[in-house]
């Protein structure tokens, strides 16, 4: 890679293979590889040729890398090797992911539902071809219903202890194999995935966006599966990754049903990743609520900058507002109070992984406010730091599946 050369393996892990997003992006992808979800000569070849900061090449690397995978995925099924295509399948849901994400930063409607239809068939490819029985499964959601995908661990009799997997902001469905999903199933677990509002399917597809009472999402989830002869009703377990570290917690201030859960990492403020960047002037004016001023300066920023236009069209679509002051309004609603969290019965692990980016401290501080929370730290010397430890999930699945098992008795 021209760009490391003169570099030691060591700097590239502590300081990144780029800036910011794209950094994570990788790092993500590498987190898969021991999941199936990536091959790490894949990802790395892709990148090898993008420039830091060219949003355009970056699309273009991992949507050609997603349709070689196809490619591949479709010859190994229709020679009937189904576990080929199945593994090849899955990396190829992983490329398209990450595609998705560039095409809606650089605010290109048409590209990103392109890729998303590609994502989502190759996810689904995956699912009709998984090494565990997989059900595809409609959560009621008001006059909606909410995609989702049961898989069993076992078909044998029996209920068995279930895990719900709840995504963050931009996560896609198949990186969730990767962060629970096969590390539940391996060790007995059922494991249950979905979008809930504002996530991937029901933002592209229904343009539904997300909400912050979550309670409203995650009940009817527990209703459906509580419902099911194949579920141990009484060994519900969930995990909640990136900002579902404050969608989890706060549904479990009102939902009572789950034995044990995980919030990865702890996530008290969500609007705080936002307005550390703001001036304070700036937030003078939200505070004023003085909109015509806010939104004013904010699309003067959006003309200037187009890294600012593409952060903002990337991170403020899900919420579902028309202006700047009304998203930042809408997004000072998703925190938990005192309050909520003093309903929290029960047992939370929150994760602490050190150099925590989008809401430092903020593990620590949800570990305070509930009334049985466990904090487990990640440390860099572990090779686990940085936001939901994306270098370390194996570490990450020992240690949640650890306590899981003591809270849910087995």
């Amino acid at each position: 890679m021209a760009h490391l050369f003169g570099r030691h393996a060591h700097d590239v892990f502590e300081t990144g293979f780029y800036s910011e997003d794209f950094d994570f992006d990788v790092r993500i992808q590498l987190g898969m590889a021991p999941y199936g979800g990536a091959d790490a000569g894949e990802v790395l070849r892709t990148i090898v040729d993008v420039k830091d900061g060219d949003h355009e090449a970056w699309f273009s690397a991992w949507s050609a890398l997603g349709a070689r995978l196809r490619t591949q995925a479709e010859g190994s099924d229709a020679a009937g090797h189904r576990v080929s295509a199945a593994s090849a399948y899955l990396r190829c849901a992983n490329a398209f992911a990450v595609a998705v994400n560039a095409a809606a930063a650089l605010g290109d409607d048409d590209r990103l539902h392109t890729a998303f239809r590609a994502h989502r068939s190759a996810w689904d490819a995956f699912v009709d071809r998984a090494p565990y029985r997989a059900e595809r499964v409609e959560v009621p959601y008001g006059d909606e219903t909410m995609p989702g995908y049961f898989f069993a661990a076992s078909d044998g009799p029996g209920p068995l202890p279930t895990l719900i997997l709840v995504n963050g902001s931009d996560g896609a469905i198949s990186g969730m194999w990767a962060t629970g999903g096969l590390g539940g199933l391996r060790r007995g677990y059922n494991v249950f995935m979905f979008d809930g509002p504002g996530q991937q399917s029901m933002l592209f597809d229904r343009n539904i966006p997300f909400r912050h009472d979550w309670e409203a999402v995650l009940t009817p989830v527990v209703d459906t599966l509580v419902a099911r002869a194949d579920v141990d009703a009484a060994r519900l377990a969930a995990y909640g990754i990136s900002q579902a570290g404050y969608w989890l917690p706060r549904a479990l201030a009102f939902e009572h049903r789950i034995a044990a859960a995980v919030a990865d990492p702890g996530v008290v403020d969500v609007s705080q990743s936002w307005l550390a960047h703001f001036p304070k002037s700036e937030l003078a004016l939200v505070e004023k609520g003085e909109k015509e001023k806010f939104d004013h300066g904010m699309r003067l920023a959006m003309h200037y900058s187009a890294s600012v236009s593409r952060l903002w069209k990337f991170r403020a679509r899900p919420y579902g507002k028309d202006s700047p002051y009304d998203t930042i309004v809408e997004m000072m609603t998703y925190r938990l109070s005192d309050e909520d969290a003093a309903r929290i019965t029960t047992p939370l692990l929150i994760t602490s992984p050190e150099k925590e980016q989008f809401w430092p401290g903020q593990s620590e501080q949800l570990a305070q406010m509930v009334p049985n929370g466990t904090l487990q730290p990640f440390t860099a010397d572990e090779g686990a730091d940085y936001h939901c430890q994306p270098l370390a999930r194996l570490l990450t699945d020992e240690r949640m599946f650890d306590w899981l098992d003591v809270r849910l008795g087995r």
